[in-house]
């Protein structure tokens, strides 16, 4: 088991920034991967950007250049730093844990934080 807990949403004008945190906590030592995902009313989640065990991310097109996924082993942590926020970013983001030394993983969600951008 895994669990996780998300922080750092909130308000931001468009140009802005702001940094989530994903802590983990339980069995860390089978996470595989941890990614950022974010889902708006009406519409399905979505992939943010991933980051494996390895240091290998992986970003959806709409932020690259703009986010930054980041990993503490140390501190069981990973980061997504996002800077030139756009109204668009708007959305409740979600941090997820995939567990398991080979596939099929099992796949490990945190509540979401909201992420507002607007003036």
């Amino acid at each position: 088991q895994v669990q996780l807990v998300e922080s750092g949403g909130g308000l931001v004008q468009p140009g802005g920034s702001l940094r989530l945190s994903c802590a983990a906590s339980g069995s860390i030592l089978s996470i595989y991967a941890m990614g950022w995902y974010r889902q708006t009313p009406g519409k399905q989640r979505e992939l943010v950007a991933t980051i494996t065990s390895g240091g290998t991310t992986n970003y959806a097109d709409s932020v690259k250049g703009r986010f930054i996924i980041s990993r503490d082993s140390a501190k069981n942590t990973a980061y997504l730093q996002m800077n030139s926020l756009k109204p668009e970013d708007t959305a409740v983001y979600y941090c997820r844990a995939l567990v398991g030394a080979t596939a099929p993983r099992i796949q490990y969600w945190g509540q979401g934080t909201q992420v507002t951008v607007s003036s």
